[in-house]
């Protein structure tokens, strides 16, 4: 963990990564749960977003149940063309997440789409855009979902 954290720091990512208040003021509501003023709060959460601490704040959605699919996708992206690839990959709407791995199919990402001939339409978009051919599409067949909550310390 980033030494720069202090206790403050911690317990706001502690108590912002789960149950997020709904509410037309959330960073009021947790400001005065935390003995903080909504200032402080959206001045350290505006901090930690721009150290890269906090990479988004929003919803999580089940796909399937507002009659989206999902499917993650893999492809092999010279090392010259990754800055181009992933550009372009990330202006769609539908990609939610996007890794470069350690692999012959070095970039992966999810793609939600109303249909599965939305996705494949996307995806050959895409391969046009970028010259990139090989895109392969493992379509999500079961989701299981976690919930992921680091217990910051």
């Amino acid at each position: 963990m980033d030494a720069s954290l202090d206790s403050v720091d911690k317990t706001l990512l502690n108590r912002i990564q789960s149950d997020f208040p709904i509410d037309a003021r959330p960073f009021a509501r947790i400001a005065e749960e935390l003995g903080l003023s909504e200032e402080q709060v959206l001045n350290r959460v505006q901090r930690l977003r721009q150290n890269d601490v906090i990479r988004r704040i929003g919803g999580n959605f089940s796909p399937e149940k507002l009659g989206y699919v999902s499917t993650l996708c893999a492809c092999r992206v010279p090392e010259k063309d990754l800055d181009h690839f992933t550009s372009i990959v990330n202006s769609y709407p539908g990609v939610t997440h996007n890794y470069l791995r350690d692999n012959a199919f070095n970039v992966w990402f999810t793609f939600i789409a109303p249909s599965r001939e939305d996705i494949e339409e996307n995806l050959a978009e895409i391969s046009e855009k970028t010259g990139i051919s090989e895109i392969l599409n493992l379509p999500a067949t079961r989701v299981y979902k976690i919930r992921a909550h680091f217990n910051i310390k």
